[in-house]
């Protein structure tokens, strides 16, 4: 960072933990005609193969079984790019989530954009937050991008508190920010979601695009659903959401899209103190 301070060694035990990469496996065998194993035959089903749940009949009977694939030579990593390896990256996230976090404790995650610049209001008052969130004793959980992301994890670093950051693998933003303590990237979209609302007990969302908004509306949709526990979900700058409110409000409600009491889920405030005190009530 060329304008702010750098926060130096990491300390330790802290750690920045990429995404796990899948188990080693075997190149799976080649499913052409003349590579299908024989088997007694009921007309052109050629008969029946049982993998695990799995029937294969005809052309999809392998030539090898799983053992016989587990102990091939590999002469390719095309099954790196194959759905059913992508599930065991899947499930690697998840867990990899899960033993990172598991001993943070409730925590308050704080949403928006990327793009504010530090010099703006909005970046001191997420700076300030992350602070206040520390000394209240509670983790800071940021997406770990820059902007408003990179100042609630600075002040939480800063006053000493614990500093996560749950990063998402895009092709156009920068990587994580540097005041983190743990710090865990995901290639997944859903399984970063899933880590924001377990180990979250409150929400606060700045000013933001599209990413602050399906945050907002992920929370919220929760919780309207009775998916989740109410937790709290504050929105900073009455005159940045003014218009979505107003909109949900005399739009969708009128519409009889949601009613008055999906609204009250939010609350709008201005002062970061305000917006503190009331995303740690989902806590105390």
């Amino acid at each position: 960072m060329s304008s702010q301070t750098d926060p130096g060694e990491e300390p330790t035990g802290a750690s920045a933990t990429g995404a796990t990469r899948s188990p080693d496996a075997p190149a799976r065998p080649s499913m052409d005609p003349e590579d299908v194993a024989p088997t007694p035959g009921n007309g052109t089903h050629r008969g029946t193969y049982m993998r695990g749940p799995v029937m294969l009949r005809g052309a999809k009977i392998p030539a090898r079984t799983s053992d016989g694939s587990l102990l091939m030579e590999q002469d390719s990593v095309d099954w790196l790019h194959e759905d059913p390896w992508r599930v065991l990256r899947i499930q690697a996230e998840f867990i990899e989530g899960f033993g990172a976090l598991a001993e943070v404790g409730p925590a308050i995650s704080v949403f928006g954009s990327a793009r504010t610049p530090r010099e703006s209001p909005m970046w001191e008052a997420a700076q300030h937050i992350g602070a206040e969130i520390a000394r209240a004793g509670r983790a800071v959980i940021t997406g770990g991008g820059p902007g408003v992301m990179e100042a609630a994890n600075k002040g939480a670093w800063e006053a000493g508190g614990t500093s996560v950051v749950l990063g998402i693998e895009l092709p156009h933003e920068q990587g994580m920010n540097p005041w983190v303590n743990i710090g865990i990237n995901f290639r997944y979209f859903f399984a970063r979601k899933m880590m924001f609302v377990k180990y979250s007990r409150g929400f606060i969302v700045t000013p933001g695009g599209f990413g602050t908004m399906d945050e907002l509306f992920e929370a919220l949709t929760l919780v309207q659903t009775n998916k989740i526990d109410g937790f709290p979900i504050v929105m900073l700058g009455s005159e940045y959401w003014g218009g979505l409110l107003d909109w949900l409000r005399h739009t969708m409600g009128p519409a009889g899209m949601i009613r008055d009491a999906d609204v009250a889920l939010m609350s709008v405030v201005d002062d970061p103190d305000e917006a503190v005190a009331l995303a740690l009530d989902g806590i105390r």
